[in-house]
């Protein structure tokens, strides 16, 4: 392996061994003149450069085994000769543009290739993350060269075609995502929701299918994005029968939004995967059926039922927003709170440490919520298709920045099956059972 523990040498060598200063066309000043704050970028670049060709020439002296003009062993010698530096070529990093000569070696079976420098290479991992992000954030295939020339220097590989050809990248590799096996992924929890997108030149908004998984290890990542027909059952069941097939379990439990298409696929792929239902869309729903005046103390009622210590607690403040709803004369509210039931208290059946996670689909939302905050990336295309890889790139994006489920230990016991009362381990309840009734006797 190549060590970045070069040749040490007093600051004003570390620059190419034949050149004091950088090429003609760079705006990279030589280090052996005098460092200001006003130069100090450009002074860095310079050791960056003269670093990195350093490092360059390095690897030749490993790959050969042997320094420049030393000889070749007697005995095995090594193959290969080197034969200077080819062109210049830029590389752009997130500090600046500078510019390198690879090295080349010949009489070789097989060409020499650089680990640090790879070929056709223009720009670092860090800069080719940067794009897409900035992109997604907001800033238009116009205004790289304005925005960016400062930072990464005039002669950065940025154009409106580079943004384009991402584009045409990120859908390649969309649908290699898209088919990527699941063996290995042990999927605890799914929160799914449907997100609706207009582009420039449709009428109606398209559905994309969102969902993002919870692992056993307390991890989450995004594990399907999909555009579909609205969020009917027989979309929703595509998804999961393509889950299925490409090796992935079916997890303990899917949160969703209420969509009846949601819960109608689960019951015919994944049928003994728990369904939990979103308090936010649900609270949601129910104000609005409530007069203004009414909300607040509405929702607090509402608030009382979603974080309640038990199910014995939640039935009981159920009850008593009932009877306010009907002394207000909501009685139609106060039927709806009994629907779909089941699936809003069923987060008390997992961990207590978990019920944040498990009552809303934020961890969908989310995401979403913070690129409207700054652009609507559909806009920028005439179909909606044609936007679902800019979507999924920065649902990626963000996946970057997800947060792990508290108390992560206990993701992996909810995998090996381990059953959860009010958010206690079943084993621990019957302790508690059996010293109650100790003391009683």
């Amino acid at each position: 392996m190549v060590s970045f523990l070069v040749r040490e040498k007093p600051v004003g060598e570390c620059l190419p061994r034949k050149d004091t200063t950088m090429h003609k066309d760079s705006t990279i000043i030589s280090i052996k003149q005098p460092v200001s704050f006003e130069t100090v970028e450009n002074a860095v670049r310079g050791h960056i450069q003269g670093w990195l060709q350093d490092i360059l020439d390095e690897e030749v002296t490993e790959f050969l085994g042997r320094a420049k003009s030393e000889r070749k062993k007697e005995i095995d010698p090594s193959p290969g000769y080197r034969n200077g530096h080819g062109k210049p070529r830029k590389l752009t990093l997130s500090s600046g543009t500078i510019e390198l000569r690879r090295p080349r070696v010949r009489n070789l079976e097989e060409g020499f290739e650089s680990r640090i420098l790879p070929l056709f290479v223009r720009r670092t991992p860090q800069v080719a993350e940067l794009l897409p992000e900035l992109y997604l954030h907001g800033l238009s295939s116009g205004d790289f060269d304005l925005a960016l020339r400062g930072l990464l220097g005039d002669d950065a590989p940025l154009s409106a075609s580079t943004v384009m050809r991402l584009k045409e990248k990120w859908q390649a590799e969309l649908e290699v995502w898209k088919s990527r096996r699941l063996d290995d992924l042990e999927v605890v929890y799914i929160w799914a929701d449907g997100i609706y997108i207009k582009a420039g030149l449709e009428k109606d908004k398209a559905c994309l299918l969102v969902m993002v998984a919870g692992l056993s290890d307390g991890s989450k990542i995004v594990l399907v994005l999909e555009s579909g027909h609205r969020e009917s059952i027989e979309s929703w069941a595509r998804l999961l029968r393509s889950l299925r097939d490409r090796g992935m379990r079916p997890p303990k439990a899917v949160i969703g939004d209420g969509a009846l298409g949601l819960w109608g696929a689960i019951a015919n792929v994944w049928p003994d995967t728990d369904e939990l239902r979103c308090w936010n869309h649900r609270m949601a729903n129910l104000l609005d059926r409530v007069k203004n005046g009414d909300q607040a103390a509405a929702k607090e009622l509402l608030r009382h039922i979603a974080y309640a210590e038990n199910l014995k607690e939640a039935e009981e403040a159920k009850v008593i927003f009932k009877a306010w709803c009907v002394e207000k004369g909501y009685t139609k509210v106060a039927e709806l709170i009994d629907q779909d039931w089941g699936r809003m208290v069923a987060f008390f059946n997992y961990p207590k440490e978990h019920w944040q996670h498990l009552r809303t689909t934020n961890p969908v939302e989310s995401p979403f919520a913070a690129l409207r905050l700054r652009t609507d990336a559909a806009k920028r295309f005439k179909k909606a298709e044609n936007a679902t890889a800019v979507v999924w790139k920065m649902l990626l994006v963000a996946e970057n920045r997800f947060r792990k489920l508290n108390a992560p230990e206990l993701t992996a016991e909810v995998w090996r099956g381990v059953k959860f009362v009010d958010g206690i381990r079943v084993e621990e309840v019957k302790e508690q059972v059996e010293d109650e009734e100790r003391a009683a006797a």
